[in-house]
């Protein structure tokens, strides 16, 4: 007894076709063997699974301990004490210098106290504040915050160079995080353990922003714009 032509749940090779030429309508299928046709499904496919699938699994996402709200914080109308006349001036106060010269980084406890330094007295109402108050400051608790920006430990970075000697806003490499209201979750590469913000959050390292990625290329062509491309030698940052 014959098969059918087209047995139930089998499509033919003029259906793979078929369906094949709707995705890539500029394909002419009918001078294309069935070797090409399954080479171009596995190569759509190994694409959608570099691309898309492996980007998504290589990293893993933790919310931060607590909110932090930038944009209120940099409000002058609803904060006391954040002065100077730019974002990057309101920003060092917090983010500061020691007097070194050294990058203090993110704030320790002792900073955030200066302002929010009794557990009975919250400056706001809000939950972030509330938490903040009684999870840290009345138990003299350092938050265990994590870092979007860590550089791996080979690298060397000196902010006073770039944001005092060179004239760079934070936002050049960080974006309008001072703006924003949520903490965005850490996304840390499981393989090396690094944030997603070093390598950007474009597997092929395509960017519209500076702030999109820290790689080293990004800063080799932010000094060559710049004019101080003998800072691209490798002991000015590998030390």
């Amino acid at each position: 007894m014959e098969k059918p032509a087209n047995a139930p749940g089998k499509p033919s090779k003029e259906g793979w076709l078929s369906s094949l030429g709707a995705l890539i309508p500029w394909l002419d299928l009918s001078k294309v063997g069935s070797g090409v046709v399954f080479f171009l499904i596995g190569f759509i496919g190994s694409l959608i699974v570099g691309w898309v699938i492996f980007p998504m699994a290589l990293y893993s996402s933790q919310p931060q301990p607590m909110n932090f709200n930038h944009a209120l914080h940099l409000n002058p109308e609803k904060v006391d004490g954040i002065e100077g006349d730019t974002e990057t001036e309101k920003c060092l106060v917090c983010h500061q210098f020691r007097e070194d010269g050294t990058f203090a980084g993110i704030p320790k406890l002792e900073k955030c106290m200066e302002c929010h330094d009794d557990p009975e007295s919250p400056l706001g109402d809000t939950p972030e504040e509330k938490e903040f108050m009684t999870k840290y400051v009345a138990e003299e608790k350092e938050i265990p915050w994590l870092s979007y920006y860590r550089q791996p430990d080979c690298v060397y970075f000196s902010h006073i160079a770039h944001v005092q000697m060179g004239e760079q806003e934070c936002r050049t490499c960080h974006g309008d995080h001072g703006k924003s209201e949520i903490l965005p979750e850490y996304r840390a590469n499981r393989i090396t353990g690094y944030s997603i913000n070093i390598w950007g959050e474009n597997i092929s390292g395509w960017k519209s922003n500076p702030w999109d990625s820290m790689k080293m290329d990004d800063c080799a062509e932010c000094h060559t714009e710049k004019g101080h491309e003998e800072n691209n030698a490798c002991f000015v940052c590998h030390k």
